[in-house]
């Protein structure tokens, strides 16, 4: 089996962060390793408590990991403060052939709870996304990087290239949060290939724990082997499909797999 690693926070509910990598890289036939880099006390309804991982416990994982389970593939998600992305970002930059690094720059919960410290967007943006191969932002994430405000498909375009320019990685916008929007729709942008990837808009459901879903399906299609822009592909299939079968747990909706 092809392995992927998941360095991420943990979702005390089971819908996001490591949870919901592990779910999706098992559904898609890849190994999963995971690196938790904070506890979080949270449910479907808002996170309630964060508890930071010591830099030195993230190395450890990481060190133990690659030791006997080498990645063909990474995904960051929360990694919450300064010295997490350091740590991160320099045993990444003593790793002989880096495979594909997915960076997930996880800001605030879909609740509205802060998961990256203010202070920390800097590290994120000199330290670690020199290092990416694909950087995710949702709306909210993509405004606070580029300073732009994004309402249009249009937008999404504009943010993507200004990212791409800035950091020299790929970059996958995802419009899920666009206002009055038909159709969920998603820009990727690597400097060469551009794709509009467009759903039809499922409407009426919280959605908790899709942005952690979709860049762990890229992560688990760039293991197995897929180049980036057809596991952007694949991976916009896979959570159009998860969030149509969203199914209800003690009254809350979570993704189908």
């Amino acid at each position: 089996m092809s392995i992927a690693l998941t360095v991420a926070g943990s979702d005390s509910g089971g819908g996001a962060g490591i949870q919901a990598d592990l779910k999706t890289f098992a559904t898609l036939g890849v190994h999963g390793t995971s690196v938790i880099t904070c506890l979080t006390a949270q449910n479907p309804t808002g996170v309630v408590g964060v508890q930071a991982a010591e830099p030195r416990m993230v190395r450890k994982q990481l060190e133990a990991v690659f030791s006997e389970l080498r990645p063909q593939a990474i995904k960051t998600g929360m990694l919450f403060s300064c010295e997490i992305i350091r740590e991160v970002a320099a045993f990444l930059a003593g790793t002989k052939k880096l495979p594909p690094l997915i960076v997930d720059p996880v800001m605030v919960a879909t609740s509205g709870a802060r998961l990256l410290k203010p202070d920390a967007i800097a590290a994120l943006e000199h330290e670690l996304l020199p290092r990416a191969t694909l950087l995710t932002p949702n709306v909210p994430e993509a405004e606070a990087l580029t300073g732009l405000s994004i309402r249009e498909p249009e937008d999404l375009r504009t943010a993507a290239r200004m990212l791409r320019a800035r950091h020299g990685c790929a970059v996958l916008v995802k419009g899920g949060h666009l206002a009055d929007a038909r159709n969920a729709v998603d820009l990727f942008y690597d400097g060469r290939t551009e794709l509009l990837l467009s759903a039809p808009f499922v409407g009426g459901l919280s959605t908790h724990g899709t942005g952690c879903t979709y860049s762990a399906a890229v992560a688990a299609f760039c293991a197995q082997g897929c180049g980036l822009p057809e596991a952007v592909r694949r991976a916009k299939a896979f959570i159009t499909q998860a969030i149509a079968r969203s199914r209800r747990v003690a009254g809350h909706w979570v993704l189908g797999f």
